[in-house]
């Protein structure tokens, strides 16, 4: 039975947790769905210091997070040689936003602040040449929607990433590095429920970089096909 380690980086808003569940049961739910055969783990670095054992594990998430990587914080630069370790065991992961940006730095490459600002809402991803033959990201559309919502972004992908996915306002949407790791900027776990709180609390930048809120909001759609990697990558343990 495949054991999978939900790395916790950071807590869903009190609105979410109510209606849906904090993040690690916005991965398990879907998880669970795709094979019932699968047991899950929860690490909390920010208030579990000691690095989580990787033997054993056949799986990794790591979540998204309200902090930024850029900020450096302790427990945040600590994961970076855990990942490093774990990506030589050939553990398969994939990072979320947070959990995104945290790998490609880990692997060599830089996160920091989107230079456009803030990206919020359900908007296009296409996949490139290079998804073609990727086992989690072939299966979907050249064309597909996700829910997305970060400040920051992979601002230069490590040299032995491959990108798989892109969009107008971000080049690295989704990247493969070694054979079973990936990182996506989009939150395949969301539900528009989900975003169009996310959307609300941060609505003040929105409006200051010149984003319309209620168009944004009234745009919100379901992303079926996105939110299909979570399974994916269940099926694939």
């Amino acid at each position: 039975m495949p054991s999978v380690l939900i790395v916790k980086t950071g807590d869903a808003f009190s609105e979410v947790t109510e209606r849906h569940g904090d993040f690690d049961a916005l991965f398990e739910a879907p998880m669970t769905r795709a094979t019932q055969n699968v047991t899950f783990q929860v690490w909390d670095p920010r208030v579990q210091s000691a690095p989580f054992c990787l033997d054993g594990l056949d799986g990794i998430v790591i979540t998204g997070s309200n902090s930024m990587v850029s900020d450096a914080e302790p427990w945040s630069e600590a994961l970076k040689p855990w990942l490093r370790d774990a990506r030589q065991r050939d553990i398969p992961m994939l990072g979320v936003c947070y959990g995104h940006q945290l790998m490609a730095e880990a692997f060599g490459g830089k996160a920091g602040n989107h230079p456009d600002g803030r990206e919020a809402g359900t908007f296009e991803i296409e996949r490139n040449e290079a998804s073609n033959a990727d086992p989690l990201f072939s299966q979907l559309p050249t064309r597909f929607m996700a829910h997305l919502t970060h400040g920051q972004t992979v601002l230069k992908a490590p040299d032995d990433g491959v990108v798989l996915a892109y969009n107008h306002h971000d080049h690295h949407q989704a990247i493969r590095y070694g054979t079973r790791q990936w990182s996506v900027q989009f939150h395949p776990e969301f539900n528009a429920d989900i975003l169009r709180v996310y959307i609300e609390r941060v609505k003040d930048a929105l409006i200051d970089q010149g984003d319309d809120v209620s168009e944004l909001i009234n745009r919100l759609r379901e992303t079926p096909e996105a939110s299909s990697l979570l399974e994916r990558f269940s099926r694939l343990l």
